[in-house]
């Protein structure tokens, strides 16, 4: 498949997808009081961020006909 992110697009979403999963497992396990679905929205949208940052192909671009890579 090719790929649609960019660089810096892949560094933005690696990083935020860390810390949403993050913050969702510690809501998860109870170290945060926010509730359980907050905690597993946080988890599923942070592990769609670092799937996404780690193949470097996002659908919702490719539907929307986004490309953010760098071209030489």
């Amino acid at each position: 498949m090719e790929h649609n992110i960019g660089s810096t697009d892949r560094n933005v979403r690696a990083v935020g997808g860390a810390v949403l999963a993050v913050l969702g497992i510690a809501i998860l396990i109870g170290a945060l009081e926010f509730g359980t679905a907050a905690g597993a929205v946080a988890l599923l949208i942070g592990a769609v961020l670092l799937g996404t940052a780690l193949t470097r192909t996002c659908l919702a671009y490719r539907l929307l006909g986004v490309d953010t890579c760098e071209t030489a």
